[in-house]
């Protein structure tokens, strides 16, 4: 019986076992074994993308336990790895190919295939980098902002300047031409808000949720407000604090570190940019009520977030899909996606007229791209800030996200609109061509 599960024997069902599945998944991938040897999963197998496997026992570990979380631990401890671009790689997994329906395999003879495997013992791993405390935040008296915000923000300013351009802008780019540079398209972005806003000198701007400061600073300096901003992150305080300095703009920014739900005063414009996702459906008509108070009557508000599909029950809406719960528990804690549909319900039934929605989905298709390159591209310096598992995860996240943009099952949408309180005209052009002058 020990015979049986040999390393020999072990690596020789390995062979076994993805030989018979290569044509039933015909695939243009391979596997490679920890002996070295390449599998093609399929015809036509391109030999620069492959998944590797370090040793029996990560394959034993996934029979045992076939679960999204166990994949993302053997995947973050580098015990599977997966060679090429991470984007390119999933799109060529997905190409489908003609299967050979002459050859068939039964669940069982896979399983006589694979059972020197099934109980090779694995090393114990763990995940360092995750959220332990409520990652969903549905329940508000257990909800932790500050928390959640530091979990996602306060990784390292170092960390993220390798990936994100020249102003640090955490947020879909606006490319108005494909082949633009991700700084480019971030400034593109904060002018394109700006010009949405009708920002003129002299008004009191607030951006709720300001980042490292991209958008106060260029509406200071090439549309003359008074801005004012508010994040929850200790190191994007930090660094804004310091650009506004060194820009010399002390006088015509301000900034804080506070919940925007204790912002005081009046504003002309507001901003919200990659903020909303952080807020949770069921805070979101306290979220607009509170920035209805804040703004003056025919006030502009721009709301800019990521959005999802429209879904039939409100069980739907509550639902967390295995592979969310990942992305809540190991990189952003208390985020829910909202539909624009119910967006614009809500500006409406909390004192808003909306003016304009637009949809930004191929946008971010492409920033996340950019973000996913250039993090490649720096991959030994952004090991050194983070440590290998984190960079891993930071992949791998910034890739899913660019192909759920570019597959259509995310969504990021603009909106803007002003607080209406008495009758009348909005004060706002008939067309968009000002936007485009």
């Amino acid at each position: 019986m020990p015979e049986l599960f040999s390393e020999q024997r072990q690596l020789d069902a390995a062979h076994r076992l993805f030989s018979q599945l290569a044509p039933l998944l015909n695939r243009r991938i391979s596997v490679q074994l920890w002996d070295g040897s390449l599998i093609p999963l399929g015809e036509n197998s391109d030999p620069g993308y492959f998944v590797s496997i370090r040793g029996p026992g990560v394959l034993g570990s996934l029979m045992r336990r076939p679960s999204y979380e166990n994949l993302l631990f053997h995947y973050a401890n580098g015990n599977i790895g997966i060679h090429g671009d991470l984007i390119d790689f999933v799109n060529l997994a997905r190409q489908k190919q003609p299967r050979d329906r002459s050859k068939k395999v039964s669940r069982l003879q896979l399983l006589k295939t694979a059972l020197p495997l099934l109980f090779a013992p694995a090393d114990r791993i763990k995940v360092a980098h995750s959220y332990d405390d409520d990652a969903v935040g549905r329940n508000e008296s257990r909800r932790k902002n500050m928390d959640f915000i530091q979990f996602h923000y306060d990784i390292s300013n170092e960390f993220y300047a390798l990936f994100l351009g020249r102003e640090m802008q955490y947020s879909c780019g606006y490319f108005t031409d494909p082949d633009n540079s991700i700084d480019q398209a971030q400034f593109d972005k904060l002018d394109m808000i700006c010009k949405k806003l009708r920002l003129k000198p002299g008004e009191k701007f607030l951006d709720i949720g300001c980042g490292w400061g991209g958008l106060v600073c260029h509406a200071a300096q090439h549309y003359g407000v008074d801005a004012h901003g508010v994040t929850l992150s200790q190191k994007q305080f930090d660094f804004t604090t310091e650009k506004i300095k060194r820009l010399g703009l002390e006088d015509r920014i301000t900034i804080e570190l506070k919940d925007y739900e204790k912002l005081e005063g009046s504003f002309d414009k507001i901003s919200s940019v990659g903020m909303f996702e952080h807020i949770g459906i069921d805070n979101m008509p306290k979220y607009f009520r509170k920035i209805n108070s804040l703004l003056r009557d025919r006030g502009l508000l721009m709301n800019h977030g990521i959005s999802r599909h429209a879904k039939a029950t409100k069980k739907a809406v509550k639902r967390i899909r295995p592979e969310r719960r990942l992305l809540l528990k190991y990189i952003f804690p208390g985020s829910e996606l909202d539909n624009v549909g119910h967006t614009v319900d809500l500006l409406e039934m909390n004192g808003f007229e909306v003016h304009d929605v637009e949809a930004w989905r191929e946008h971010y298709a492409l920033t996340c791209q950019h973000w996913y390159q250039e993090l490649m591209r720096h991959k030994d310096e952004a090991i050194a800030f983070v440590g290998e598992e984190k960079f891993r995860m930071w992949a791998l996240y910034l890739a899913g996200v660019s192909i759920g943009f570019a597959d259509g099952s995310m969504h990021i949408c603009q909106v803007v609109a002003s607080k209406r309180v008495a009758k009348g005209p909005s004060g706002l052009p008939l067309t968009r061509a000002d936007l485009y002058s």
